[in-house]
């Protein structure tokens, strides 16, 4: 939403920020063999880490979307990445996230090129979104392949009575 200022009349503004787009150039996209599907019984964790590392909106039926793979250690789920917007041809990773006390062991690279070799399986280009101040992560994103396509503002807003509908 580029020039994005305000949330249209009635609705709530619930974030409002910088970010960028990043494309798969030159991915090695490859399965994650650690890695588990996540599924509706995984939301409670799921919103754990969520609350935990904050990577970007994420409720309770984001996990219908697409495939959410994780990493558990030692039983709890430590790292997540997963799909979310699907434009034709394309499929956004989203919700690419590590818990503090397991960064720096590649984790969510190997998340991320799992999600993308399924992503591609289907004939669709990966993509995936970032906050502009996030630059740890849009490093790494380049790092693996992924191109910047674009900057953006961003808009995250609310219909009235939507957070009492969410919580219900």
């Amino acid at each position: 939403m580029t020039g994005a200022k305000s949330a249209p009349q009635g609705w709530e503004t619930v974030q409002h920020g910088q970010g960028v787009q990043l494309v798969d150039t030159a991915l090695r996209a490859e399965p994650a063999p650690e890695a588990v599907r996540l599924g509706p019984d995984d939301v409670p964790e799921i919103l754990d880490l969520i609350a935990l590392t904050e990577p970007g909106p994420f409720l309770p039926r984001t996990v219908e979307l697409g495939t959410y793979l994780g990493i558990r250690h030692r039983g709890r789920l430590v790292a997540l990445a997963g799909e979310r917007l699907r434009p034709p041809g394309w499929t956004e990773i989203s919700a690419v996230c590590t818990a503090p006390d397991h960064r720096g062991k590649g984790l969510a690279t190997r998340l991320v090129r799992a999600i993308a070799a399924g992503i591609r399986e289907r004939g669709d280009t990966p993509f995936l979104h970032a906050s502009a101040t996030n630059t740890g992560a849009i490093r790494l994103y380049e790092s693996i392949g992924f191109t910047l396509r674009r900057r953006s503002d961003f808009l995250l807003v609310r219909t009235p009575g939507a957070e009492q509908e969410q919580t219900a």
